[in-house]
């Protein structure tokens, strides 16, 4: 996050914000601009990925299932907004400790172990230990205990949309991105492939929420996807995992794409057109039941 910082002193804070007497390495003035930096950045993401998805990846013929809540993306985006602060505060804690050179983060590649070849593997074993982390920190978050208080809102949104990605409760959503932030406390990586992980990240959340649901045949069970992911909001107790399905396969915890079986949230929408319980031309999205739709909905209290 020092790159991000060092840019943001040079090109704005220092010649703008800042008094010349604050130094830029004074640690208070560092602890305030990565709040600052950590915030916009994220707002920033959040909009671009998830604006860009609604509008030309998001299917919105899912508008119209039965559980997809009025005003829902009014109210996704209040959520993640009133969210986000929280969220960043302990984050920038753990940025500062890297601006700190507490991290094993490193700038030159020439300071990787072994080249060009532990960068690449640097980028591979952060999804698998990112991927890892989540899958049980996620399983954790559905204990019933602590799901009520915390995962619960974030499985509100039955039929997510992009702007769902981020909908969480600050403590939940904190937990779930802590495997990104004590990587590099544990492993070496390359600055810049971080800050470029941590967009991928972001991305890629977006991404498990977007309502496209094709993926090659042959990764369907390997990647964990739109579709994977809509059955979690679903089904509840399956597919907790982020890229993969590989700790899902382990913890017993996968199931197969309700969408690749013809009786996904598509399959839905035209069995219910095709009984006339639904007009392919109404802008009316039916009940809002958030307990029980033909069935669909189970054990979430």
């Amino acid at each position: 996050m020092d790159i991000v910082l060092q840019h943001a002193d040079f090109y704005f804070f220092t010649p703008y914000v800042y008094p010349i007497t604050w130094p830029e390495d004074g640690p208070m003035r560092q602890f305030l601009s990565l709040l600052a930096v950590t915030n916009l950045g994220a707002v920033i993401l959040y909009f671009l990925f998830g604006t860009l998805s609604y509008w030309f990846i998001f299917d919105h013929s899912l508008k119209k299932h039965p559980q997809f809540l009025e005003n829902q993306v009014r109210r996704e985006i209040k959520y993640t907004l009133s969210s986000m602060p929280w969220i960043s505060i302990p984050t920038v804690m753990l940025f500062f400790a890297e601006v700190q050179g507490y991290s094993r983060l490193y700038d030159n590649i020439d300071s990787s172990p072994y080249g060009w070849f532990g960068v690449i593997l640097s980028m591979i074993s952060f999804l698998f230990f990112t991927d890892m982390c989540i899958y049980w920190i996620h399983r954790f978050l559905h204990y019933k205990l602590i799901y009520k208080y915390f995962h619960k809102p974030h499985h509100i949104w039955k039929i997510p949309t992009p702007f769902a990605s981020h909908a969480f409760h600050p403590l939940d959503g904190f937990l779930q991105s802590v495997p990104y932030h004590i990587y590099p406390f544990i492993f070496p990586l390359h600055k810049g492939v971080y800050l470029g992980l941590y967009i991928f990240v972001n991305v890629w959340t977006v991404s498990i929420h977007d309502g496209d649901y094709r993926i090659p045949k042959f990764l369907e069970d390997v990647i964990n996807g739109s579709a994977h992911h809509t059955d979690h909001h679903l089904y509840f107790d399956y597919n907790y995992g982020q890229y993969f399905t590989l700790w899902d396969r382990i913890g017993g915890s996968y199931k197969h794409p309700s969408s690749f079986l013809g009786k996904g949230p598509h399959d839905l929408i035209r069995k219910m057109k095709e009984e006339g319980k639904l007009n392919s031309d109404s802008t009316d999205y039916g009940p809002r039941n958030e307990k029980s739709v033909n069935g669909i909905l189970r054990k979430e209290d």
